[in-house]
């Protein structure tokens, strides 16, 4: 009785098995090895191209060679959830946080990853801009653009370069707003913890009225003087919405 003859399901297995990972996996009986390489070249040179333009700051802190073995173990052992190229930095970024186990990474890899993919996820968002409508009183409505993050990383990843390399975080976090304007330029701008917890408040609500708001803001900071707080806190959002990174609307 003659073999029967392998399936479709199990040589397509074999092929992308050998293509993910050459190195332990074996070349499919019957197909050249040559063009077996051809192959893989292709699939691993897109993935790799790909990943090198959307984390070009984590790029930059690695050789050729840690840079290979990291794509590699991506490419390897990740399975990918979307099939859309665009979706694969976001897949990258749960590969690091779940799947990842080397002792020899950055200990700040993941949070400067996310902090390079954020800048693609806001300029491909379809997210539409909403202009202000109103004007900035304690009786306005406010809510957070949906083309605004507020952002908090235990490192200083906006200052990580080949030379700053922390290696433990500092005592305070790193606060961040990420925005897209109405020339779909996107920026970051550097905010004190309290700006951050501003925005969370609002961002937790859906939309606040402001004077609600900066009330709670004092209650929380237990602030000697809460009008020179309610003040402060006016001129914060006043900046905020300039750069529509709030909106406003009449209660």
């Amino acid at each position: 009785m003659k073999n029967a003859l392998p399936s479709f399901d199990s040589k397509q297995r074999e092929f992308a098995a050998y293509i993910r990972d050459p190195e332990h996996n074996p070349v499919p009986e019957g197909i050249q090895k040559q063009r077996m390489a051809m192959y893989r070249e292709l699939f691993f040179n897109n993935i790799n191209g790909f990943l090198a333009s959307n984390f070009p700051v984590l790029r930059t802190l690695l050789n050729d060679e840690q840079w290979f073995e990291l794509a590699q173990d991506f490419f390897a052992n990740h399975a990918s959830q979307s099939p859309y190229f665009s979706e694969i930095p976001e897949e990258f970024l749960a590969f690091l946080e779940h799947e990842r186990d080397n002792a020899n990474d950055y200990p700040f890899m993941l949070e400067l990853a996310h902090y390079e993919w954020v800048e693609m996820a806001l300029a491909i968002a379809k997210e539409e801009l909403v202009i202000n409508n109103a004007k900035l009183t304690l009786q306005t409505r406010v809510q957070l653009s949906p083309l605004a993050w507020s952002l908090a990383y235990q490192y200083p990843v906006h200052k990580i370069s080949p030379d700053f390399l922390p290696k433990t975080p500092p005592e305070q976090p790193t606060c961040l707003i990420v925005y897209r304007d109405t020339h779909d330029e996107v920026h970051f701008i550097e905010i004190t913890p309290l700006t951050y917890r501003l925005l969370a408040m609002i961002e937790a609500q859906e939309s606040m009225v402001v004077a609600d708001c900066l009330q709670r803001m004092i209650q929380e900071t237990q602030h000697p003087n809460p009008e020179l707080m309610m003040a402060a806190g006016l001129q914060i959002l006043a900046e905020l919405a300039e750069k529509m990174i709030i909106t406003l609307d009449y209660v």
